[in-house]
């Protein structure tokens, strides 16, 4: 079943904006590390349900500007338009290759799986790859896949994750239908105009922009 692995949030001073974020709602933030292959850097908070908030920044223009990741893409179209705070989030699965089959199967346009890699501030790498039903980032999100090579003890400090919990999704980014049929979710799930996934809600309404509820 799909979980919440993280929102990510847009800006351009996000270790004070992680603070200020952190300050507004009790927990903590702290520096999570580099994307060199994509010129980006982020401060993270992790919560107690297996998820966290990613504050993600560009440190090389360059870099980001040549990547063909569309969640770089993305962020920089946030960047470009002043479109700050929560853009885009990510549903962690532990076999995204069967996503890939799904999405051949169901002609679903997707683009990846893309490999990632981050340098920890303790000097160890962790890895991931990503998986992203295309969408038009201009004017829409819909969530991309993410599996982890690494399992959560080893990537987390359980000292830094907070009591906290990500409680809820509030989305508009497609219909509830929708979402159950591009991300292989059974109909039972739904519940009313929300689904359940494993470690929180996600609820969905026609407009709006992307956003969370932290208890």
């Amino acid at each position: 079943m799909l979980a919440l692995d993280h929102f990510i949030y847009a800006g351009h001073d996000i270790e004070s904006l992680s603070t200020e974020y952190s300050s507004k709602f009790n927990f903590k933030a702290v520096y999570g590390g580099q994307h060199e292959k994509w010129g980006t850097y982020n401060y993270l908070a992790y919560f107690s349900n297996n998820a966290y908030i990613e504050w993600l920044g560009i440190e090389n223009e360059h870099l980001a500007s040549q990547s063909d990741l569309p969640l770089i893409k993305h962020l920089i179209h946030q960047l470009n338009n002043k479109q700050y705070g929560l853009f885009q989030f990510a549903l962690r699965t532990d076999d995204l290759n069967a996503y890939i089959s799904h999405f051949d199967k169901n002609k679903i346009p997707y683009t990846g799986p893309y490999n990632g890699k981050r340098t920890l501030s303790n000097g160890k790498i962790i890895t991931w790859r990503m998986l992203f039903p295309t969408y038009d980032y201009t004017k829409e999100t819909l969530p991309f896949l993410i599996e982890w090579d690494q399992a959560e003890n080893e990537r987390v400090n359980v000292g830094l994750i907070n009591a906290n919990a990500l409680t809820k999704i509030t989305f508009s980014g497609t219909s509830l239908e929708n979402f159950l049929f591009i991300y292989n979710l059974p109909f039972k799930k739904r519940i009313r105009q929300s689904v359940r996934l494993k470690n929180t809600t996600l609820a969905f309404r026609e407009t709006g922009k992307l956003d969370l509820t932290i208890n």
